[in-house]
Parts: C-alpha cells; structure tokens; sequence
C-alpha cells in the first residue's frame, strides 16, 4: 500500500497517509475540520531488489568485459581475413579464365 501526502489548502496543515489504492481521496481536514484536503503529487518510492532471484549475469565484471571485447576482436578479424582470402581468390579465378589480349593477338600472328 502507497503512502500519499496531503496538504490543507485552508491551513496549510501537510502529512502522509497510508492509504490503499482504492481508497477514494480524503477531503476532509483532520486539522481545521474543512473540505480544502488536496492529495499532492509525490516521487513515489524506489524499487528495491531483494532475494536471490537475479541472474550473476545481469552486473558483468570488469575482466568478462575484457575477455569479451578481445573476442569479439578476434572473431572480426577472422571474419575479415576469410572474406579478403575469398576476393583475392576469386580474383585469380577471373583472370585465369579470360584470355590475356596480347597472347590472342601473338597467336595470330605466328601463323
């Protein structure tokens, strides 16, 4: 159950309520006796983690982090190195299938 602040706006009388959150709002004075009760708005309360119910995961340390990062480093630079290895091949394959144009035109010329 939430507590709620109130103010007097005759009296400026000002306190907390703990109050569920069905109650209807409270109009009433408790100080000068009047219907002026307003409910302010409060910050409300912090959530709060208790128990064990959390993963270890959730707060890494700082050595995973580390370890992490030159993973992922080394697995970008293999990725990297496949996909230069796979142009450079390709490369080679291209320019062995087609004919060179000066070894065509020294062909025809022996003849």
């Amino acid at each position: 159950m939430p507590t709620y602040d109130y103010e007097c706006d005759n009296c400026g009388h000002t306190f907390e309520l703990f109050q569920n959150i069905t109650e209807p709002v409270k109009k009433k004075c408790s100080e000068c006796g009047r219907m002026k009760l307003r409910r302010l708005f409060g910050t409300g309360a912090a959530v709060v983690f208790k128990g064990s119910g959390f993963y270890q995961t959730d707060y890494r340390s700082e050595s995973y982090k580390k370890a992490a990062a030159a993973d992922k480093k080394s697995r970008e630079s293999a990725s990297s190195d496949s996909k230069s290895d796979s142009k450079s091949s390709s490369a080679k394959s291209d320019s062995s299938a087609k004919p060179k144009a000066s070894d065509s035109g020294s062909k025809d010329k022996s003849k």
